[in-house]
């Protein structure tokens, strides 16, 4: 029998949407795939190395010979070389040696389209035959209705190597995961957990941010059918999963993406746009038809294959535009004569209308920093085709402002307030969010000013603002107890700070903050619409003091918010409501006991015909020190 048996899983079909770039299933051609052929057991492979004039499959099964088991180029120009090897299958380590036409380069390259990979520092590519029975068929069902825009959307950001380590500082496996944070997940009422880059990486330090195995989860925590059980869990628990998706760079690494066949197969040629001068990385050629592909093939994966519910896109700012870190100089202008990267721009509006029209109810979610218009509107309606986009504005403004001394908070109340005139230009998530709370930046709780009792009031009076701001909302783990040190990758949460009140005070908030967000219709069912918010009071600056009004379809469920900024209790203070009758409630307190505030009694009134924010009624309450307070 020979050693590699010329045999093909494309069609003529295959190979026109592929050099077209209309090929959103790549990974069921490409890669290795264990098959039976001719009644042989064995592994068909595929890899694109347009460049190559020899492509040979090596690992522990042929001694890394280079000569044993060579692939065979197509006849039809699409660059793709392919084979059958009997006899081999899941569980074989592999590379791609491939030997190319330009000047004689020869490169030793995992397979991009890998579903498993060596743990790091290892490198080579696993034969995997994924074998899981899913029991999220529930989920699955009304996750559109779970997943939708007009739904509660409170994100616990998760990464998996932190946030919490074994005896040792060992990773917690997959399955390990799917009891402890599963559980933990579901008890403080999160409705979705964002996780930080799980596809295979190299370097640590990275965080997970700088690929080489696209289409295989991290072997770090075991297996792809553990990450499957982690995913599988989390739904069965009513949690969705979003996953950090980067196809904006790729690092050097040898056995990586970059000069893969010899030339610049899957970067763009050009330094100007090819290479990324603030992470060291490479840049996706979004031109070429063949890469589009390449990268919504592999969005499409994780929500075909691993369930995914939404895809956050990770830096999109740095691919639209082509002076994104660059100096004068550093940078060529479109054919506008403009900054626009036009295929990138491109490419992201396929690859949204790709995923929608694809999958019912998921979300895309795009970390992207700038004001460009229309990141969340729809592609028919002139947008890049997102669901959601992170506020990054939003949250630099409101930290910096909750960073200042109280006493000098009213000078800067217009920093706190400016986020309402663009609030509903897209639809926003609140990020608080792993960049945060590292180099240098102190953790949350650490960035409020005052002695302890304050900082935790602060800590407490902005997730409060932040869950009650329109939009949906994200946390970065750590943050929900109050963590006092800044994030390490490589060492646990200090899960030991919960054995003191002050902490469990902030947790145990955040748990009600979640359960108040899910029961309240007011604060999510117009999250994104101007008619879901209105001012009260924005201008009294010298309390310190801001009032509003959040509204969902019913007007019976309106709530009121007001928040005191400052150490000093606001007492007897009157608050106009656009109501002519009924009780008033006291719905949350962020100064309760419960949640370490000084219990300082509200006193709210009952409501009185006294005009007041040019509203006939109003109430009067006691508004405790660095709090929020909301009634109905």
């Amino acid at each position: 029998m020979p050693k590699v048996i010329t045999h093909s899983l494309f069609t003529d079909f295959d190979i026109n949407l592929f050099k077209s770039g209309k090929h959103f299933k790549l990974y069921e051609k490409l890669g290795s795939h264990p098959i039976v052929l001719d009644g042989v057991k064995g592994t068909y492979f595929a890899v694109w190395a347009p460049t190559a004039n020899r492509v040979a499959v090596v690992g522990n099964f042929n001694a890394w010979n280079d000569s044993e088991h060579q692939l065979s180029v197509r006849w039809d120009e699409s660059g793709i070389w392919e084979g059958f090897i009997p006899e081999i299958g899941h569980g074989e380590v592999y590379k791609y040696k491939i030997f190319s036409n330009n000047h004689g380069a020869v490169t030793e390259k995992a397979d991009p389209f890998a579903r498993y990979c060596e743990h790091p520092p290892n490198t080579a590519s696993i034969i995997w035959e994924t074998k899981y029975d899913w029991k999220d068929k529930e989920w699955m069902g009304y996750r559109a209705d779970k997943n939708g825009l007009d739904r509660p959307y409170s994100v616990y950001e998760v990464h998996l190597g932190s946030w919490k380590k074994k005896e040792g500082n060992e990773f917690l496996t997959y399955e390990e995961l799917a009891e402890d944070l599963v559980a933990y997940v579901k008890e403080m009422g999160f409705t979705h957990v964002e996780f930080m880059p799980i596809m295979e990486f190299p370097y640590d330090p990275s965080w997970g941010y700088q690929l080489t195995g696209y289409f295989a989860p991290t072997s770090r925590f075991g297996s792809p059918e553990g990450f499957k059980l982690l995913v599988d869990k989390l739904h069965q628990n009513d949690i969705g999963v979003i996953l950090d998706w980067v196809p904006s760079h790729f690092p050097e690494d040898a056995h990586g993406l970059g000069f893969f066949d010899g030339s610049h197969l899957y970067e763009h040629p050009d330094r100007k746009k090819g290479y990324h001068p603030d992470w060291k990385s490479l840049i996706f050629n979004y031109g070429r038809n063949e890469v589009r592909a390449f990268l919504i093939s592999n969005a499409i994966f994780w929500l075909d294959h691993f369930h995914a519910d939404a895809l956050r896109v990770d830096a999109v700012a740095s691919m639209m535009y082509l002076d994104y870190s660059r100096e004068e100089g550093e940078w060529d202008p479109n054919i506008y004569g403009n900054n626009e990267n036009l295929e990138s721009i491109s490419f992201i509006k396929e690859l949204n209308q790709a995923i929608y029209s694809g999958f019912d109810g998921v979300q895309t979610i795009a970390e992207e920093s700038t004001a460009f218009s229309g990141v969340s509107k729809p592609v028919e309606h002139g947008g890049l085709g997102f669901g959601m986009k992170w506020m990054m504005g939003w949250m630099h403004d409101t930290l910096e402002y909750f960073k200042k001394d109280p006493i000098n908070r009213k000078y800067h109340q217009d920093d706190l307030t400016f986020s309402m005139t663009y609030a509903f230009t897209e639809n926003f998530m609140l990020p608080f969010s792993h960049d945060e709370v590292v180099y240098g930046k102190k953790s949350l709780v650490y960035r409020m000013p005052g002695d302890e009792w304050q900082q935790f009031a602060n800590l407490r009076l902005l997730f409060g603002y932040m869950f009650t701001h329109p939009g949906t909302n994200l946390v970065f783990m750590g943050g929900e107890f109050g963590q006092t040190s800044e994030w390490n990758f490589d060492q646990s949460l200090d899960w030991h700070l919960l054995d003191y009140e002050v902490h469990i005070g902030v947790q145990n908030m955040v748990k009600d903050l979640n359960a108040f967000y899910k029961s309240t219709p007011a604060l999510y069912e117009k999250q994104f619409s101007e008619d879901g918010f209105q001012w009260i009071d924005y201008g009294d600056h010298e309390n310190s003091v801001l009032t509003f009004i959040r509204k969902g379809h019913d007007a019976k469920n309106d709530i009121y918010i007001a928040l005191n900024l400052t150490p000093v209790p606001r007492e007897n203070y009157r608050i106009g409501v656009p109501k002519k009758s009924g009780q008033v409630k006291e719905l949350f307190n962020s100064d309760a006991k419960k949640y370490g505030g000084s219990g300082i009694e509200t006193n709210i009134s009952k409501l009185s015909t006294n005009e007041w924010h040019g509203y006939k009624k109003s109430v009067t309450m006691t508004i405790p020190p660095l709090s929020i307070l909301i009634f109905k």
